[in-house]
């Protein structure tokens, strides 16, 4: 498997079907990206977002919570955290693990 198919399956979330509007899942961008994203998510008043990241973007997702925490919106708080594995199926058929961290931030 190519690296750059590998990057694409690790920050691209193929395979999510639904989208649900209050999780932003970190990619490939400039983390204030996702701290404008979830920024504006908490200002049009959804009550918690969401911030969902896998593999080698789990840094990002960190760094975009602790620059919401520090910088923005003081009064955020970090509602849960969750851990785990996902299995992905790669294009030649076979598995492949990936970290997953779920951050959930409310007010």
């Amino acid at each position: 498997m190519s690296d750059i198919a590998a990057a694409d399956l690790e920050d691209g979330f193929e395979e999510a079907g639904e989208e649900e509007p209050n999780i932003v899942r970190i990619g490939k961008k400039p983390t204030m990206n996702y701290v404008v994203a979830c920024m504006t998510l908490l200002n049009n008043g959804v009550a918690e977002v969401m911030v969902r990241a896998r593999g080698q973007s789990i840094t990002k997702a960190v760094e975009t919570v602790e620059m919401l925490r520090r910088a923005f919106l003081k009064n955020i708080k970090v509602q849960s955290v969750d851990i785990g594995t996902e299995e992905v199926k790669r294009e030649d058929g076979s598995i492949a693990s990936l970290s997953m961290i779920e951050i959930i931030l409310g007010h």
